[in-house]
């Protein structure tokens, strides 16, 4: 863990220099959703290679985060931003699985569509789960730093305080109590079989629907809570007047085309 520390260091020198060309359209686009919804597609490996698509929310790009007037947890120096992507899930759900498992590193595609602006966008990329103990996602953690970039307004603040554990935990705030709560039902896609005695499975272990959680702390839903960050490999715009533009990164850059809608 030691060299992971340097790493990240070394890196709070570095100004911002890989920001997207896409970036800001994309998030102005975004922005015209309410709720800022993503369709995000994987690959079901049991039984095989059959295609999976649920709608999610999009949370921000890592690194910063929304504010939010009503989340009282302690925020990390804004010090970084990134092109990554991300959103907030349950540990137990199919799609976490079919993302590599516990830290993830499966391969994902997402898509936008904002009928405001007739603009249709796809991202491509790598997912890796972040919110477990930091000996677990070792990896996760390493692959999503390298796409951290110190901001360039960011001037002398210090980024010495700047850590994964206060960022999830700020995602974690950023939910209502209701969603929090969410993540203290029971266990999703299991059967809603009664019990004997009339009880639904798991109620007696305190996992119910509809609770809320107001600690940011709590031990059950924070086990269960992670956030997803995509790190994007290819990007596609598609304006329905006729226009389509598709961004690869690569050299430590992207190379952006156009090409017939």
């Amino acid at each position: 863990m030691a060299k992971a520390k340097t790493a990240l260091h070394s890196l709070r020198t570095k100004m911002s220099s890989l920001v997207a060309p896409w970036k800001p359209l994309l998030f102005s686009h975004i922005s015209t959703l309410n709720p800022p919804t993503i369709t995000l597609a994987t690959i079901s490996y049991s039984p095989p290679d059959l295609p999976r698509l649920r709608t999610v929310i999009f949370r921000g790009f890592f690194g910063s985060l929304p504010p939010n007037d009503q989340n009282h947890a302690t925020r990390n120096p804004q010090v970084y931003e990134s092109n990554m992507l991300t959103f907030t899930t349950d540990t137990r759900m199919e799609k976490v699985r079919e993302l590599g498992g516990g830290e993830g590193g499966g391969e994902v595609e997402c898509c936008f569509w904002s009928s405001d602006v007739q603009m249709q966008w796809r991202v491509r990329g790598v997912c890796w789960m972040l919110g477990g103990k930091e000996e677990r996602e070792e990896k996760a953690r390493r692959e999503v730093e390298k796409g951290l970039e110190r901001r360039g307004d960011a001037g002398g603040e210090d980024a010495g305080n700047w850590s994964f554990d206060r960022e999830v935990t700020a995602h974690f705030g950023n939910l209502s109590p209701f969603m929090r709560g969410t993540f203290r039902s029971p266990p999703p896609g299991t059967p809603r079989i009664p019990n004997a005695d009339g009880s639904l499975p798991d109620e007696e272990g305190g996992l119910r629907l509809g609770q809320e959680v107001h600690d940011l702390e709590d031990r059950v839903a924070r086990e269960n809570f992670r956030v997803g960050v995509i790190v994007p490999r290819w990007v596609e715009r598609l304006d329905l007047t006729g226009r389509r533009t598709a961004w690869e990164a690569g050299n430590g850059g992207w190379e952006e085309r156009e090409v017939w809608p």
